[in-house]
């Protein structure tokens, strides 16, 4: 196949993304001709609202009416898809945009997580890339890792933290020492938080990341089942307080790894030691771990969301293309992709951090322990912090390893007692 000497380009969605897209390529245009020996023109651009002020000027000729023009145009070869979302618009254009053999790249992660495996196969057919770089972590080149840098190596455990939003009030709260609301406010005055951070602060977006991991790192189609997911609503001032004592910081993670042929998946907040590689990750930063044969752990780090990390990672994925790499969009042909039963973690063993408010009287403890007992876990280290004023005490418990369905049903039995003022939090404690 001769390869292409000139693409156009077409971007669908300019904002703040797109936007910024838009003027990378025009202003360093010279310099990725000059690294990839290919020249490329924007050929056309397409936005919900046209009339927007975006304090630039782009040629009428190059807008388009509908960015439902863009898989109908012969003078298009790649598109770049920033509209957002798993359904409606951005769905239409990139399957028809494959459809029609014009290479596909996006920052897309729920339409990749969702129809992925469809797009894929459908690429792999009309012989186009989909790149989805942007996907995970911004500006980590982690999904280019898994597929080029990392291929000698048998991928065991996938892991990190991949939501800035997230560890950002993490951060924030250990830090400043403020409630949850306190910090979510300043990250949405800081740009740092949508209006609605729903999908960021209940795992829904680690959610998805760790879905296209798993199927990177272990060659298999994506898998939507058994995933065990908790968000950071939750945790308030006082449980980063009582980790700093023990010696953990609390950091809300997605993992995905293989144990006795099973995948695992799980998104959840918990207690890292302060000398884990990941506890100093703060901030908007992200970091993921692979650990895998024969290059043991290796760890990528750095800013995972924004306009300059996202451009970052899509200019990669433009210039794979320009470059004339066709290559499958998950590393290896739908043929031999695999398909990995999933297990939830009832099953797994976790030592917890466990916090329980409850009434400041004779035989509570002794209460706790009996129940604890009965539910096959062992006391590790307990502290226990009367607060007279308030007529109430908070226990702390750091508890053995235990099966996670034993925790979750000792919380249940403990939040029925009337000793206890508010419902039992518990924590997982994470050895990474």
């Amino acid at each position: 196949m001769t390869k292409k000497k000139f693409f156009n380009l077409a971007i669908v969605g300019l904002g703040n993304i797109g936007l910024n897209l838009y003027k990378h390529l025009i202003k360093n245009k010279k310099s990725i001709v000059e690294k990839n020996n290919v020249h490329f023109d924007i050929k056309y651009v397409s936005a919900k609202n046209k009339k927007k002020n975006r304090g630039i000027s782009i040629p009428r000729k190059k807008w388009l009416q509908s960015y439902l023009d863009v898989p109908k145009l012969n003078d298009v070869d790649i598109v770049i898809e920033l509209i957002g979302g798993a359904e409606g618009p951005a769905k239409k254009l990139v399957f028809e945009s494959i459809r029609k053999k014009k290479h596909v790249v996006t920052a897309n992660k729920s339409l990749i997580s969702k129809y992925g495996d469809q797009l894929a196969l459908l690429a792999e057919k009309n012989k186009v890339n989909i790149e989805f770089e942007a996907a995970v972590a911004g500006g980590i080149p982690i999904i280019r890792t898994l597929k080029e840098g990392l291929v000698a190596n048998k991928t065991k455990k996938i892991y990190g933290i991949l939501n800035g939003t997230s560890n950002f009030i993490l951060t924030n709260m250990d830090k400043m020492n403020v409630s949850f609301s306190k910090v979510l406010n300043k990250a949405k005055k800081l740009g740092y938080a949508e209006s609605n951070p729903k999908s960021d602060l209940n795992g829904d977006d680690v959610r998805s990341k760790v879905q296209i991991l798993s199927s990177l790192a272990f060659n298999c189609f994506i898998n939507k089942k058994n995933i065990n997911q908790e968000g950071i609503n939750f945790i308030d001032e006082i449980d980063i307080k009582n980790a700093n004592k023990l010696g953990y910081k609390i950091k809300h993670i997605g993992l995905s790894e293989i144990s006795e042929g099973k995948l695992i998946q799980r998104v959840n907040p918990c207690l890292i030691k302060k000398d884990s590689r990941l506890s100093n990750v703060n901030g908007v930063l992200n970091a993921v771990i692979v650990e895998g044969e024969p290059i043991g752990k290796s760890i990528l780090q750095g800013e995972g969301a924004g306009a300059g990390p996202t451009t970052s990672a899509l200019v990669s994925d433009i210039c794979s293309i320009l470059r004339g790499n066709l290559k499958y969009p998950f590393s290896v042909s739908h043929k031999k992709r695999k398909k990995i039963n999933s297990i939830d973690i009832s099953n797994q063993w976790f030592s917890n951090y466990i916090r329980l408010d409850v009434l400041d009287k004779k035989g509570v403890l002794s209460s706790i322990t009996k129940i604890m007992s009965k539910n096959k876990i062992s006391v590790k280290r307990l502290i226990q912090d009367p607060l007279k004023r308030k007529k109430y005490a908070s226990i702390i418990i750091i508890s053995h390893k235990a099966k996670n369905k034993n925790i979750e049903k000792c919380i249940d039995e403990l939040h029925k007692k009337n000793f206890v003022i508010n419902r039992p939090k518990f924590l997982r404690i994470e050895e990474i």
